[in-house]
């Protein structure tokens, strides 16, 4: 790569919004190496920073919970910026309020809202992609009415957050009752940190989204969107979140799914773009399949969260977060994915039960193994480790490959015996 010219004329400036996750590191590590390569400096915005600081040039320290303050922090840097992104998902509206402040490519505000308000996400695409039956409840009752026009098992589900953070499905009226309230208000309470809770919970009066559950093979598709074209790379198979709680436990590639039903999958792909408004950007969107139809479960303006990144470069060869950073300098990407991908698995490591961690065990073992490629603890002996629903992110990874897809499975089955967190009350 040859140095980008600053159109500020000063030192240019890639410009990061962050929010704290171990699972990300490997992002940020190739961000500084793309700045190194290109002669650029890389700036990072959050509130509070630890081990990111060896990635960057420069710590802007600002709560990102607030869009307004983020774009006061941006407005503060010394040098021109061109270039603003994100790799978490509670970043994306400030990404995009910080972009058309400064006249940078991105999303529009109205289209990072979409990908964050999921209720009016389901507004937005209305019939243009398959869609579940949705409604909102504020309470029990109105979800009770709403589950007699939907139909069980239902989903509920929070308006904003991220991953499978109180989603819980739910098989009759007794166990609507049961967690309806504990996971609205649960849901609510562990969002305050969101840059978009305020408006969310005036807007919504603390409701939840309810949806119909489809049964179906649930997979995401990874691609990237450059005026207004998408190209679609990658399509990650989602054996285990079936339910009730949907922990994204395990996801591989190359999907096994017919070349019939991956053509369908990447029409509805760009079709969800086109509804929402996504002309630009890297895109990680999730569905379900009714038959061989796909049917709509969530779109995000940005990449896949943890290990999909180095999950799918292993796999195609495609760099997404090198092909983040060209879009966001409004450059062309180059994307060519191998012609015979490889196989590859990742397992986000979670305990069987909430509490302390104990002990970590097979560590050793597994990265002593050729068929892992990265493992990582996130978690400390002595640290509290929740579980799904009060939680979305697993406590570890690890990304493997193995000969073939049709060995995926036993060879996840086999680390999940072997790497395993212990706890105690």
């Amino acid at each position: 790569m040859r140095p980008i010219p600053s159109k500020g004329g000063g030192k240019l400036s890639i410009l990061v919004l962050h929010k704290k996750n171990l699972s990300r590191r490997r992002h940020l590590a190739r961000a500084w190496q793309y700045a190194r390569d290109t002669g650029q400096r890389l700036v990072l915005i959050m509130k509070d920073p630890t081990w990111e600081k060896e990635y960057v040039d420069q710590v802007v320290v600002a709560d990102t919970s607030s869009i307004d303050d983020t774009l006061v922090a941006a407005r503060g840097l010394a040098e021109p910026v061109d270039a603003v992104l994100t790799f978490a998902e509670a970043p994306v509206p400030a990404v995009a309020r910080v972009a058309a402040d400064l006249g940078l490519p991105a999303v529009p505000e109205r289209t990072a809202l979409l990908a964050r308000d999921k209720y009016a996400m389901r507004t937005a695409v209305g019939d243009q992609s398959g869609q579940p039956q949705f409604a909102l409840a504020a309470n029990a009752a109105e979800a009770r009415r709403a589950a007699d026009s939907i139909g069980y098992p239902l989903v509920l589900k929070p308006i904003i957050g991220t991953g499978s953070m109180y989603v819980r499905s739910v098989a009759d009226d007794a166990e609507l009752e049961r967690h309806f309230e504990t996971v609205r208000r649960g849901s609510w309470e562990s969002l305050d940190y969101d840059p978009l809770y305020v408006r969310a919970k005036e807007e919504y009066g603390g409701a939840l989204l309810l949806e119909e559950f489809v049964p179906g093979t649930e997979i995401s598709v990874e691609s990237v969107v450059s005026g207004g074209r998408t190209t679609s790379f990658a399509i990650h198979d989602k054996p285990l979140p079936t339910g009730p709680t949907f922990e994204e436990v395990y996801a591989c590639t190359p999907t096994r799914l017919s070349r019939e039903t991956v053509e369908r999958l990447y029409e509805a792909t760009a079709a969800v773009h086109c509804a929402m408004g996504i002309e630009v950007g890297v895109t990680h969107v999730e569905f379900r399949l009714r038959g061989e139809e796909p049917v709509l479960l969530e779109a995000a303006a940005r990449m896949g969260g943890g290990p999909i990144y180095r999950s799918v470069q292993l796999s195609t060869g495609v760099d997404m977060v090198e092909a983040a950073l060209d879009l966001s300098l409004g450059r062309e990407p180059v994307i060519e994915p191998c012609a015979e991908p490889v196989a590859v698995g990742f397992r986000n490591i979670f305990p069987d039960r909430a509490g302390t961690l104990a002990a970590v065990h097979g560590l050793a073992e597994a990265k002593a193994d050729p068929r892992i490629d990265e493992i990582e603890i996130y978690k400390r002996i002595g640290e509290y480790l929740r579980v799904p629903p009060q939680t979305f992110q697993g406590h570890g990874h690890l990304i493997f490959t193995a000969d073939s897809t049709g060995h995926l499975d036993e060879v996840f089955k086999e680390f999940r015996r072997l790497v395993r967190l212990e706890v105690a009350d």
